[in-house]
């Protein structure tokens, strides 16, 4: 039965290996490989608390490593998407708006993990925060975007992380 507790683990480290991959294959130009490896990552992230709590294995081991495996897969994999399809030509703004995602990201991760939860989330999660990044940057690779408009979903992506005014009820 120890087996068993690791089964949620094992989500956890596939949804960081999906992370992973996606930041190689923006290294490889292949654009909408990583978009989707980041969502699919957001699947297995879903996955691995619905297991642990269906197993009745939840942990706090299990919940430090989604943290740290989430903010590669939903913080740094899509901001470094973002950056190489839509934000290298803007320069310093375009590197800020990556830098400020991923530590925002970073933030809202601790934040949560330090804090009582009571069925409302202080600010957009970090795993729905990357998939509208993963969506947006797939969306790009067909059709022609407008750079300021993603530049300031960046921005707003990143407040909406860490923002005490935006909350959200679980289900």
């Amino acid at each position: 039965m120890k087996y068993r507790s690791q089964i949620p683990n094992l989500f956890t480290l596939l949804n960081l290996a999906m992370g992973i991959l996606a930041i190689i294959s923006v290294f490889y130009d292949q654009y909408g490989t990583s978009a989707f490896l980041i969502i699919t990552a957001g699947v297995l992230d879903r996955l691995d608390g619905q297991l642990a709590r269906k197993l009745n294995v939840e942990s706090e081991f299990g919940k430090e490593l989604d943290s740290l495996c989430d903010l590669i897969s939903f913080g740094v994999a899509p901001a470094i998407l973002m950056w190489h399809l839509n934000l290298m030509e803007t320069g310093a703004l375009g590197i800020g708006a990556t830098v400020l995602f991923a530590v925002c990201g970073a933030s809202r991760l601790a934040r949560y993990n330090i804090s009582e939860f009571e069925g409302v989330y202080m600010g957009i999660p970090i795993t729905l925060c990357g998939g509208i990044v993963a969506l947006m940057s797939l969306y790009s690779t067909r059709f022609t975007t407008s750079m300021p408009f993603m530049l300031v979903s960046m921005l707003f992506l990143s407040y909406a992380m860490v923002s005490k005014r935006i909350k959200l009820k679980k289900r």
